[in-house]
């Protein structure tokens, strides 16, 4: 099966080592390792591509300049008709897979007028996500990409139950496939943790260093175990917006000396980092809009890691309390530093746990089992492809 790639996000550099990085390259990996042939149309690169994806055939598209917002919208929508050239001149395929952006309609109307399958993959409310976090200036116009293509797509994908129930004011449910993100195990095949309660006991975070991620949480339960366990260690892995605030956090809470920031990091080398820890965290803050599908999660648990992760969203199907990990109420340092402690005095439950975890990831969430589930859609889905609705451009004028 002859697949075209989408990412036309100019916030994603497709071959560097951010979540949504990692995740174009799993997929891709994932879907060659089924046995499909896949083409790569991208905006930003960002590295060379690793070295088992280098012979991946590569379309660019147009750079998105930086500048002014609107004018950087408006570059964004134009590059659909750059996109719909150069399928066409790649073509054919059997089907197109694209990670929905902001700015981007022509992939899955060109697959519609193909008629062969456009698979949409949907990681988050973008709309929403962009005007909070980024700054959004055409908000109606990017509603109407947005309208345009879950109307061409042929089939949809989403990453967790809370994006498919975003999705609905769009698409009926029926069209929607949850189809939540795995873990490349061939990546964390020797990552298991050494249990020794007489060393440092350390607790581990990887991730972009973002608001959302609950840092602050993480260093206040960080300082109350250390001052009733001090041989506890913490070990972040990512960088971000945040790091000034976090570095000024540790420094406020004298807790530098015992911490260490390790900052951004390829792929390659987070599996060793995993190994360093005792014990893996994701504690998130409350929120009534929780629509992640933690990679890092996963990761910790295929790597045999005990993990202690806020009670919220798809963690809480994920995690099975006291069997594969353990859940906190989210925002709640004191139950965080408490069920920190409880798993520092108890070597043989991290251990149970850890392995709980992996046994659960390796069964149930790998790359290779989305890929299958994706590559099962394209062979048999059926649906019929509706006439894409209405044209953005006058949106984006006003």
């Amino acid at each position: 099966m002859r697949i075209a790639y989408i990412c036309a996000d100019p916030g994603i550099p497709v071959f560097g080592h951010k979540g949504c990085s990692i995740h174009v390259q799993e997929v891709i990996r994932a879907l060659r390792h089924q046995g499909a042939t896949v083409e790569l149309f991208a905006v930003r690169w960002g590295e060379s591509p690793p070295a088992d994806l280098a012979d991946v055939p590569l379309h660019p598209l147009p750079a998105v300049p930086k500048g002014d917002l609107a004018q950087r919208e408006r570059a964004a929508l134009a590059i659909n008709t750059n996109l719909r050239t150069e399928l066409a001149l790649a073509a054919p395929f059997d089907a197109i897979y694209e990670r929905y952006s902001l700015w981007s309609y022509s992939a899955m109307e060109f697959a519609q007028s193909q008629g062969i399958l456009g698979l949409l993959e949907v990681n988050a409310p973008l709309i929403e996500e962009q005007a909070q976090h980024r700054g959004l200036v055409h908000r109606d116009g990017a509603r109407q990409v947005a309208k345009r293509a879950f109307a061409a797509a042929g089939a949809i994908v989403a990453v967790s139950e809370e994006v498919k129930q975003y999705l609905t004011q769009w698409v009926s449910g029926e069209q929607v496939r949850v189809i939540p993100n795995g873990v490349n195990h061939r990546r964390f095949a020797d990552a298991w943790p050494s249990v020794n309660s007489n060393q440092a006991f350390t607790v581990g975070f990887v991730g972009s260093l973002k608001p959302w991620h609950g840092l602050t949480h993480l260093v206040a339960a960080f300082e109350r175990l250390h001052q009733r366990v001090p041989q506890a260690r913490l070990l972040v892995v990512g960088d971000g917006p945040e790091r000034e605030a976090l570095e000024a956090d540790l420094a406020r809470r004298q807790l530098q000396a015992v911490t260490r920031l390790a900052g951004a990091v390829p792929p390659e080398q987070i599996p060793a980092l995993l190994s360093q820890m005792d014990v893996a965290v994701a504690p998130y803050p409350a929120s009534t809009n929780f629509y992640f599908s933690p990679l890092k999660v996963v990761e910790y648990m295929a790597a045999g890691l005990p993990v202690v992760v806020s009670d919220i969203g798809q963690l809480r199907h994920l995690v099975v309390n006291n069997v594969t990990g353990m859940l906190c109420p989210p925002g709640d340092e004191r139950a965080l530093a408490g069920a920190l402690e409880e798993l520092w005095r108890s070597p043989d439950r991290r251990a149970a746990l850890g392995r709980a975890a992996r046994q659960h990831i390796l069964a149930h969430h790998t790359w290779d089992g989305v890929a299958e589930q994706i590559l099962a859609i394209a062979h048999h889905d059926s649906a019929t492809h509706p006439q894409p609705v209405g044209c953005i451009r006058e949106a984006m004028h006003h």
